[in-house]
């Protein structure tokens, strides 16, 4: 017999959607993605994932799902609207799939508009969480996936590539947020000029392009204050091996700070271990592969602390 209210609940759509990216390939994002996905489906809640890497789907395989019968580019198709139709079960109790397998080669991608009904569409589902697995880059879609919710969470390696790009990936969001944000079309243009980091010398950072809108338009500064204090994205450090792998995610933290402006939450980490590559291996998450193991109490600990904004 279901609960009292369970009825009424199911009804109810997504409450919480969080993106899930990495400023490049490599990262571990589909990696950290399934198994928080898997922690969170343990503990009760309706999760459901989402492959939106259409271009390099995989999370199905993590996940053990062979051969998906349905994926999401049946919706870029447009040969299907309902996202919930498009769900598989996984293996994993109160853990459903979208995959992003069978992707249209030439168009894998879809339109903007098409982004925004994707996004439209995931917000009904009956879910208590949806995952995005974002791709790599900061493409476009990638932008827009990770600018729905205001506390994304970016993965992290410990390598000097994948830092340049994470930094190349929160600016990129953050200003096409701010662009956004804007209602003025002469302020909007100021942010687009911003963008150019060859560009104008006077607006290298936040700081100088929130003087120039000040002095525009105060209203528009106003928003502008409004926007930065709401951006709040999440920093996960993968694959650590050192002491000092682990502190390059408060100085990645202070950086954003003092030159964006942006506040950034540092979830925690993962390190480096046999069994994490076998359960990739075995396409069992680590979570469940070896619960024992320090990775996985490492991600136990991250998948509370990234929805505890919805325990307040």
């Amino acid at each position: 017999m279901s609960k009292p209210g369970r009825q009424a609940e199911e009804n109810v759509g997504t409450r919480q959607l969080i993106p899930i990216g990495g400023g490049k390939g490599g990262v571990g994002k589909t990696f950290v993605t399934a198994n928080v996905a898997t922690v969170l489906a343990r503990q009760g809640l309706r999760v459901v994932v989402v492959d939106a890497d259409l271009e390099g789907a995989n999370l199905h395989t993590l996940l053990g799902v062979q051969d998906p019968p349905c994926s999401l580019a049946d919706f870029v198709a447009q040969r299907e609207d309902d996202l919930q139709k498009l769900t598989v079960e996984t293996q994993i109790p109160n853990l459903s799939l979208i995959a992003a397998t069978h992707a249209h080669i030439a168009t894998p991608q879809p339109s903007q508009a098409r982004r925004v009904q994707l996004l439209r569409g995931l917000r009904k589902l009956p879910a208590d969480v949806v995952l995005m697995d974002l791709g790599a880059g900061i493409h476009p879609p990638v932008m827009d996936y990770f600018m729905v919710a205001d506390h994304g969470l970016l993965v992290i390696s410990p390598e000097p590539t994948s830092i340049e790009n994470a930094y190349s990936f929160l600016r990129a969001a953050f200003y096409r947020r701010l662009r956004l944000a804007m209602a003025s079309l002469d302020v909007r243009k100021l942010v687009s000029s911003a963008m150019d980091q060859r560009g104008d010398k006077n607006l290298q950072t936040p700081f100088d392009l929130l003087r120039e809108v000040q002095a525009m338009d105060p209203e528009s500064g106003a928003r502008f204050v409004q926007t930065v204090r709401s951006f709040r994205p999440r920093l996960l450090m993968n694959d650590v091996q050192t002491a000092e792998d682990i502190r390059l995610g408060f100085s990645i933290r202070s950086v954003c700070k003092k030159y964006f402006g942006i506040d950034v939450e540092y979830l925690g980490y993962v390190n480096r271990e046999r069994e994490a590559r076998d359960s990739v291996r075995s396409r069992v998450p680590l979570v469940d592969f070896a619960p024992e193991s320090q990775g996985a109490a490492y991600l136990r600990r991250v998948a509370s602390r990234l929805i505890e904004p919805e325990k307040k």
